[in-house]
């Protein structure tokens, strides 16, 4: 089979961008089980795995955004926040198994019963994934967390020194404080 041109030099040039990087800014395995690493210490000295499970949340979309900003050419449409949704996707859902502790409290039954025999769509009970859920609302802080430092620039006049790495920080330990009494 004849190989074209084109189709020899992309091997090439890829080991070639490789071997001749200075810095790589890249998501890889080792963050993810460093992250897993960080959690499983975190449920040892007795923190909730719904709790951690939270701040992996806020890290993976933090993360996302970060290296989404690190990247200064647009080379597709959306493309931090496609880099964030691979960042939470390669980071929080590998991790999610760890944060379950094996109990019934890892899952809320919500019944539903609109229509039809029990068994079909709208007639069953839903198992919600209470670790995964506290994942979303972790992102969920990081993602609004920007949008609520503005409304207080705007309402005060003025910027705080680190006013969104502490909004951020403040408004997560406050969930976790509330998960970890709650649950």
């Amino acid at each position: 089979m004849k190989v074209p041109p084109k189709a020899a030099l992309f091997p090439l040039s890829i080991l070639f961008s490789i071997l001749s990087s200075i810095q790589v800014h890249a998501h890889c395995p080792l963050c993810t089980m460093g992250a897993a690493a960080a959690a499983g210490g975190a449920m040892w000295l007795g923190v909730s795995g719904t709790v951690v499970a939270l701040f992996i949340g806020a890290f993976a979309v933090s993360m996302g955004l970060w290296i989404g900003r690190i990247i200064k050419k647009q080379y597709i449409p959306h493309q931090t926040a496609w880099i964030t949704l691979v960042s939470f996707a390669t980071t929080a859902l590998p991790v999610l198994p760890f944060m379950m502790s094996g109990t019934p409290g890892d899952y809320i039954p919500i019944f539903i019963s609109w229509a039809g025999e029990y068994g079909s769509l709208l007639n069953r009970t839903y198992l919600i994934n209470i670790p995964l859920i506290a994942t979303l609302v972790g992102a969920g802080i990081v993602l609004a967390a920007p949008w609520m430092s503005r409304k207080i620039t705007d309402l005060r006049g003025e910027t705080l020194p680190y006013q969104g790495v502490s909004l951020t920080l403040i408004i997560l330990i406050i969930s976790a404080t509330a998960l970890q009494l709650i649950i």
